[in-house]
């Protein structure tokens, strides 16, 4: 069992008396001072301990590189993206001759951090730091985010009921945190907010400003996919910058096996899963991306997906594969498990691409019921072995579906008065008929499952 299903297993309880006395010795003391009346308009009736649950699991530490990834970076976020590039291409060529930012790479974090705007986070900001304010690790850091986030309230720029995102605070299409916004935030359409929430000029010029002012080196590449020699001692220590021509010396070369390009001043040899897996030169630009978050994880994913969306590819695997056998899972993929589960019998709720502990917990389940080992892993061995398992099960529900549709587009037919009567009598005919239908595939589907179980329990 994972830190965060353990969590969810023991939920944390927060005591109510002791966060509103938590609060009332905040408002006190100084950095609050000038904020007190923003305070007391806004202040959390009580905590929210979802947000503790999820400090000590965050998966850009927690996961493998090869199964963060997978889930960041997929052909449905490559599509977004160049979609993106293109709707926005005034706006991003505005921001590149402002910011000296590569377009891609702004992207890149746009997609990362919130699917191109699509996912801002549901998280009550002001109760989320108030609650990390009291309880938890880090109260410090986080009594700081509170105040910077009442200070954004009290000048106006994004609206209580905007003031949404994740469960540590961060906020807006590309997730500032408070602090980072009151420091780094631009007004790009000119409407005098800075609003990161509503408006992709603000929130893309706000993403840029905080590369350059991270480091990040104009016209310069984040970096590139390496293939190293055998005979190569290799170290992951991407802090150890060196000349491109100390790499060549070492006959390191392109992952196609071209010769190095000198288009970075100097680089370091990032290895996230070792020798035997994807080696990459980063540069300054790269660890631009890793100042946006420290997880190097996570930079790779800012990195790997920029570059994508540039050369308009949607073939997102590495020309070294990772060094396993269980690659994590697209969100298509994921879908296809969460389906699967259901059609199973494992409910998993809502179908949504997710993995979170509720399908772990169903995969869990289902391993543990056909003789595999339950470790609640989403990764392509599960997945092929439950598209298998439903097969039958999915074809029924696919035709099903289409007997459906072909009902919906029968009882849309027109017009008169005895056409019409004799369309409606014609759809009460066909109703009857469907009806029919559909009792018989759920009979058949449930026959095809009681024959899964059966077989199941017979291997076992």
């Amino acid at each position: 069992m994972n830190a965060s299903q353990a969590a969810q297993e023991a939920t944390i309880s927060l005591d109510n008396q002791k966060f509103n006395a938590c609060l009332d010795n905040l408002v006190q003391t100084g950095p609050f001072s000038g904020v007190r009346d923003t305070f007391n308009q806004y202040r959390p009736l009580q905590g929210d301990p979802s947000v503790l649950e999820s400090l000590d699991y965050q998966p850009e530490f927690a996961k493998e590189p090869w199964d963060y990834l997978a889930s960041l970076v997929d052909e449905e976020r490559v599509i977004d993206g160049i979609n993106a590039s293109e709707k926005y291409a005034d706006i991003l060529a505005r921001i590149e001759s402002e910011y000296g930012v590569n377009r891609y790479d702004v992207l890149g974090v746009w997609g990362v951090e919130s699917d191109f705007g699509t996912k801002l986070g549901k998280k009550n900001v002001v109760d989320s730091l108030a609650t990390l304010s009291c309880f938890g690790r880090r109260q410090s850091y986080f009594r700081g985010e509170y105040v910077s986030a009442l200070k954004i309230l009290k000048q106006g720029d994004i609206s209580k009921e905007d003031f949404k995102g994740s469960w540590a605070g961060a906020f807006g299409q590309t997730q500032f945190m408070p602090s980072t916004f009151l420091q780094l935030a631009q007004d790009f359409d000119g409407d005098g907010r800075k609003d990161l929430v509503n408006s992709q000029a603000d929130a893309l010029a706000s993403t840029a400003n905080f590369l350059k002012n991270s480091g990040y080196q104009t016209g310069q590449p984040w970096g590139y996919e390496v293939r190293l020699p055998t005979s190569v001692n290799a170290k992951n220590d991407r802090k150890n910058k060196q000349p491109i021509s100390h790499w060549s010396s070492l006959g390191i070369t392109l992952a196609d096996g071209s010769p190095l390009p000198e288009t970075l001043a100097s680089a370091g040899l990032f290895l996230p899963s070792g020798k035997n897996g994807p080696a990459f030169l980063v540069g300054r630009n790269f660890d631009s991306f890793y100042a946006y978050n420290a997880s190097e994880n996570y930079a790779l994913a800012i990195a790997h997906l920029s570059k994508q969306i540039e050369k308009q590819d949607t073939n997102i695997e590495f020309a070294t594969p990772w060094p396993t056998d269980d690659p994590g899972l697209s969100r298509k993929e994921s879908r296809e498990v969460q389906e699967s589960l259901n059609l199973l019998g494992y409910d998993i709720g809502e179908v949504d691409g997710i993995i979170g502990d509720g399908t772990r917990r169903a995969i869990q389940k289902y391993q543990a019921d056909n003789g595999l080992e339950p470790d609640g892993k989403a990764g392509k061995k599960i997945h092929q072995h439950l598209m298998d398992s439903s097969a039958q099960l999915r074809q029924a529900a696919q035709q099903q579906q289409a007997e459906d549709g072909s009902l919906d587009s029968e009882s849309s037919i027109p017009t008169g008065s005895n056409s019409s009567a004799k369309a409606s009598e014609a759809k009460s005919t066909a109703s009857g008929f469907f009806e029919n239908k559909s009792l018989i595939a759920i009979a058949i589907s449930l026959l095809i499952l009681l024959a899964i179980i059966l077989v199941s329990k017979r291997k076992r």
